[in-house]
């Protein structure tokens, strides 16, 4: 057994939707208690910290429902069923900048919030940027504005909250711990 592992012995699927699934799942405790786990089902996701040939980070601007507010974030996306993350970051890359590349670099993995949900997102890092003569469709609900930052800018966007999620404060960090311009 693993330490502190919750045994389920029942699962119920409460909404499955084009993105995420909602479980509640009976659980025996540790202690054998019982619980209920509301839990998220998600396919999983991509980033891409992408900076240009001038030092500049890649983002995109974007309205976020869950949030009512426009948002400034890294390329990401979600994984289609059998895509690999390194396919699925290249075509988000793609799709939403214009730009492609040759050389992604894995960076990390990390759950966005295991509390209740099994997102994950894979980071990737590229400084080799491209830009295509044509750029594919993107998603036909999705509107994007592309940015170019430099880091002090930012860092004004994140101190105005409108870099604020945890994909791109991640790239931030990264970005000044690698010491890029």
């Amino acid at each position: 057994m693993k330490k502190f592992e919750e045994k389920t012995y029942e699962k119920e699927t409460i909404y499955q939707g084009k993105i995420v699934r909602l479980e509640v799942d009976s659980v025996t405790l540790p202690d054998g208690n019982t619980s209920k786990r509301e839990l998220i089902k998600h396919p999983g996701a991509v980033a891409v910290i992408a900076l240009t040939d001038e030092g500049k980070l890649v983002v995109v601007e974007q309205y976020r429902k869950p949030m009512e507010k426009s948002m400034v974030e890294i390329p990401a996306g979600k994984l289609e069923p059998g895509e690999s993350p390194e396919v699925c970051a290249l075509r988000e890359l793609e799709e939403e900048t214009g730009y492609t590349t040759q050389k992604l670099e894995k960076i990390t993995s990390f759950y966005t919030s295991p509390g209740f949900a099994d997102e994950i997102v894979h980071l990737y890092f590229t400084d080799q940027l491209h830009r295509l003569e044509e750029s594919p469709a993107g998603d036909e609900d999705e509107f994007v504005e592309l940015m170019e930052l430099s880091l002090e800018e930012a860092e004004e966007m994140e101190k105005e909250e409108r870099i604020h999620d945890a994909k791109t404060a991640y790239a931030l960090l990264f970005w000044k711990l690698r010491g890029q311009k």
